[in-house]
């Protein structure tokens, strides 16, 4: 099955770009432009560290609930971005688990964490996880690169990791559906590009679409659609409703043209699935 809707992409105000969709069994239901082209995925980086600290909880390297990151937050406060932690900086503006603060540099706390934990490196920890597992050879966080921000992918493997995802051999499906489900209800924040949201839901490293207006994913998204975009003009979004996930991979950075232009690439790509 070739998906006629994923050529929009060639409408789009960049110089490169490159997408896909899988559904839950790994079927990979149609691809253009150049699937194994390295891009910088920005934010989408932020998915594959949180499943890498998740299978360091589940191997017992460590707890969602213990103590990370500054006083009284815990991993599941910087997985969930609600340490109190400033956007970009590792300072402290609330107290953890009031706001939905956006943060970089929880990720960052997140990977010394947990390298501190494992006595490993978090890149390495990452490609022996996570990136190895499930044959994502082209894809890495570059050098001593930043949890948060630093990864580099292709279509080709970023779709393997939305089919891990939908069905779950890495970890067990429960862990799985808890990162996928909101932490800390009701929780106001800033979507980054989007405003203010009320609530402003996220799971375990997963951002949740829910009643959020604006959105970068499409009108027909259901509420439960989950994942992440990059501010390097990327995102990658799995709809348990529709049993499939999408990845876009572009070489300009997010805009008020991804702003446009991606809404109505994923309702496209919906509809011709239904």
């Amino acid at each position: 099955m070739s998906l006629k809707s994923l050529a929009l992409i060639e409408n789009w105000p960049v110089p490169s770009a490159s997408a896909g969709v899988v559904r839950a069994d790994g079927a990979v239901l149609g691809t253009h432009g150049p699937v194994g082209r390295r891009f910088p995925l920005a934010s989408v980086t932020k998915p594959l560290a949180a499943y890498a600290v998740l299978v360091a909880y589940e191997e017992g390297a460590v707890e969602l609930d213990e103590p990370a990151g500054p006083p009284g937050s815990t991993v599941r406060h910087l997985l969930a971005h609600t340490s109190g932690l400033a956007f970009d900086e590792h300072r402290v503006t609330a107290p953890p688990g009031e706001r939905r603060l956006y943060s970089n540099a929880g990720f960052e706390q997140l990977g010394d964490h947990l390298a501190k934990a494992t006595d490993i490196p978090f890149a390495e920890y990452l490609r022996q996880a996570v990136l190895e597992p499930l044959g994502m050879a082209d894809t890495a966080l570059a050098g001593a690169g930043s949890p948060a921000r630093d990864g580099v992918s292709t279509v080709t493997d970023l779709l393997r990791f939305a089919a891990e995802v939908q069905a779950p051999r890495l970890l067990d499906p429960r862990t799985v559906a808890d990162a996928m489900s909101v932490q800390y209800p009701g929780t106001k924040g800033v979507l980054p590009g989007y405003g203010h949201q009320s609530p402003n839901d996220w799971g375990l490293g997963f951002e949740i679409r829910d009643a959020k207006s604006p959105h970068w994913t499409g009108s027909s998204s259901s509420p439960r659609t989950f994942g992440h975009f990059g501010q390097s003009g990327t995102f990658l979004w799995i709809d348990p409703e529709a049993g499939v996930a999408g990845v876009a991979l572009t070489d300009r950075p997010f805009g008020p043209w991804a702003v446009e232009a991606w809404p109505p690439f994923t309702d496209a790509v919906l509809a011709e699935l239904r």
